[in-house]
């Protein structure tokens, strides 16, 4: 199953309450080289970039930032992940929304200590345990229409995936 997707607020497995802080979005950021990659586009071509820092009872728990192509969603109500008429939908329903058809998730979770930045957003020590997941959604057509690097404090939580088995 993956990391939950916390944008749209929920509760934890012990019952604290999940919200989002302001989600900061940027449109038209150049495309860094790991992101292209991911994205399978050109370093330097344009996305749009919306950061999400989540808290449970008060407590940061989780930073995610998202990437999305902006040449796909460019010219439609759906540029902005947390504006317009889809704004807070999630990515698989915005896309949708397009006629684009989410059909998976790649999820590339690896520990690794928190820079500076994320420390202090998350309100832990420089340097200490972070899981980092690059989470990225495909289309059934193949194409990346998103991917998101989410940084969870290694102490503060626990990766469980379910995984189905179909015949």
């Amino acid at each position: 199953m993956g990391v939950p997707d916390l944008r749209h607020g929920g509760n934890t497995d012990q019952g604290e309450v999940i919200h989002s802080l302001e989600p900061r979005t940027d449109a038209k950021v150049p495309a860094p080289a790991d992101i292209a990659a991911r994205l399978g586009i050109a370093e330097g071509d344009l996305c749009v970039r919306t950061t999400y820092e989540f808290l449970a009872d008060g407590r940061p728990v989780q930073l995610s930032t998202s990437w999305e192509p902006y040449d796909l969603t460019a010219g439609t109500l759906v540029v902005l992940p947390e504006g317009g008429p889809h704004a807070g939908a999630g990515v698989v329903n915005r896309m949708a929304a397009m006629g684009i058809t989410v059909s998976h998730a790649v999820e590339q979770p690896e520990p690794r200590q928190a820079t500076a930045e994320e420390a202090s957003l998350l309100g832990i020590q420089k340097a200490a345990l972070v899981t980092h997941i690059r989470r990225t959604y495909y289309s059934d057509q193949g194409p990346p229409v998103e991917t998101a690097d989410i940084v969870v404090p290694a102490a503060h939580c626990e990766i469980v995936y379910e995984i189905p088995i179909n015949r």
